[in-house]
């Protein structure tokens, strides 16, 4: 539903918005105004959504904390929204897990796996339904084909063969999205995430309509740590095109942050086209002598799967840092004592950032759709924003690891240039989990041996990240437009690859 305006999207900017002003206006004391909020985000006495206003006011409530980085309450708690917290004020507070949370009373408790005839039937004389069911669950009754629920399997063999597509399969959206089959149903018939299994990518809360899973924020640490002494850098993905509306242009970007109070800001790209030289170097060192495949590294939830389902094959993930990682350094090398957020697309770059290891790069983690949050509550107009200095510094490739096949491309054309003498390079792509699952199992067969695999766990890549805002579609568009202006093509041609072997330090 992404890039589709819906009342999900609307409530959600809303909560945003106004935990964004809580924040900005926010002076050593009490929290209390939390408990306003719900009101102004549903005012009025008549519910406009669900059945009941005070049932609205609960659910914006849960979604307020998750948005301050609280933990979700349990329905049978009574308590103010304000109540613990106070914790949020700290701009060192990071995530408590679990990061994707399900709202419980705001799930509609969706059917699942469910066959349902509808009044489309014909009651055909052939009736195909029933002679292809493997259980013999469907009866023809009053001349309709009617399906007994206790002997249906849900194989959906029924709705291929039927003339009229009488016949339709109901699944959970969110389960649906979930390439992990990370979500069941609890004992009410509630989605429930199995954290065993999830890998924080997103797709769940992207695709509930009723705005029932929600990841936490740190959209009140980013602005107390704004409004502190501290320099705060934006760190911001290549997935931006577009992403705040025509309005806001490329050039209108460093204007437009430091309205919100950033001291400055810096493409991830640039971070890309040095992962770009790191992968292209450990590709030709390390395959096939020392591993028989490589994957590349950008996405953590591509790269969290494959460690966690296939650990026999985790030395094959590329241990090259992330571009968000790459992008942070560096920002700390050249401005020491700041903090950096990351601007992006994605909720699991929030757990990638989380990781001990990562802390000291990356302080906050904020996805578009919590950004624009932010500008609604400073009133920023992009309209009236002056063009001023465009982002600069950033290969075309970069810029292209927003997109499905971006870093392979650019790893494969980083290698054409730094080693000619290596011949062809063999790639495989896959995005969304479920397929991104099926490559690395024939890769496991040795189908792939001698492969660069890259692994995007957002169908489409990056611009179709959880916390987008733009049609994956138009976003692909712009980055392709983005890339064509760029002043340089490839990573080699990169003014800051001379950092790499200092950012790499860190780690050795």
């Amino acid at each position: 539903m992404r890039g589709i305006y819906t009342s999900v999207t609307d409530i959600k900017k809303r909560v945003y918005a106004e935990v964004a002003r809580l924040s900005y206006d926010y002076k050593d004391g009490s929290l209390k105004e939390m408990d306003d909020i719900p009101y102004r985000v549903i005012p009025g006495e008549v519910s406009q959504y669900r059945e009941s206003v005070f049932l609205e006011r609960a659910i914006v409530r849960e979604q307020m904390r998750l948005a301050m980085g609280l933990n979700l309450r349990s329905f049978s708690e009574h308590a103010p929204v304000s109540q613990g917290a106070e914790e949020c004020v700290l701009p060192e507070k990071y995530y408590e897990p679990p990061l994707i949370n399900v709202i419980k009373f705001a799930c509609h408790k969706c059917p699942d796996n469910e066959m349902r005839v509808t009044d489309c039937c014909q009651g055909c004389l052939a009736h195909p339904c029933k002679e292809v069911c493997p259980k013999g669950a469907i009866e023809l009754i009053n001349g309709k084909s009617v399906i007994d629920k206790s002997k249906c399997v849900g194989c959906g063999k029924c709705a291929k063969v039927c003339p009229y597509n009488a016949i339709m399969k109901l699944e959970r959206p969110c389960a649906r999205a979930c390439g992990l089959n990370a979500i069941k149903s609890d004992e009410y018939g509630r989605a429930e995430i199995d954290y065993d299994m999830c890998v924080s990518c997103g797709m769940c809360l992207a695709n509930c309509p009723f705005g029932a899973i929600a990841d936490k924020a740190q959209i009140f640490q980013l602005i107390q740590a704004i409004k502190s002494d501290t320099p705060v850098y934006a760190a911001i993905a290549p997935a931006v095109s577009t992403q705040f509306g025509k309005d806001l242009t490329p050039g209108k970007l460093r204007t437009a942050f430091k309205k919100l109070g950033f001291e400055d800001i810096m493409e991830v790209a640039i971070g890309a086209d040095l992962c770009t030289l790191s992968e292209a170097r450990d590709f030709v060192n390390e395959v096939p002598e020392k591993i028989p495949f490589m994957g590349t590294s950008c996405c953590p939830s591509w790269a969290a799967m494959a460690k966690k389902l296939f650990p026999e094959q985790a030395e094959c993930i590329s241990m090259a840092l992330t571009p968000m990682v790459l992008t942070g350094r560096l920002l700390k090398k050249m401005h020491p004592g700041c903090k950096v957020a990351f601007i992006g697309p994605c909720a699991a770059k929030k757990l990638e950032a989380s990781r001990r290891t990562v802390r000291s790069d990356i302080d906050f983690v904020l996805t578009f759709e919590e950004v624009m949050g932010m500008f609604e509550a400073r009133d920023v107009n992009f309209e009236e924003l002056e063009e001023s200095e465009v982002m600069h510094g950033a290969s075309a490739d970069g810029r292209g690891f927003a997109v499905s096949g971006g870093v392979a491309d650019a790893v494969v054309n980083a290698i054409k240039e730094l080693y000619p003498e290596h011949g062809e390079i063999n790639v495989e792509r896959a995005n969304g989990l479920a397929e991104c699952k099926k490559m690395l199992m024939l890769a496991k067969a040795g189908k792939y041996n001698g492969y660069l695999l890259e692994g995007m766990a957002c169908p489409g890549g990056c611009v179709a990240g959880a916390g987008t805002l733009s049609p994956c579609e138009a976003a692909t568009r712009d980055i392709a437009d983005h890339k064509k202006k760029s002043t340089i093509k490839s990573a080699l041609e990169s003014d800051y690859q001379h950092w790499l072997d200092i950012l790499e330090e860190k780690d050795t």
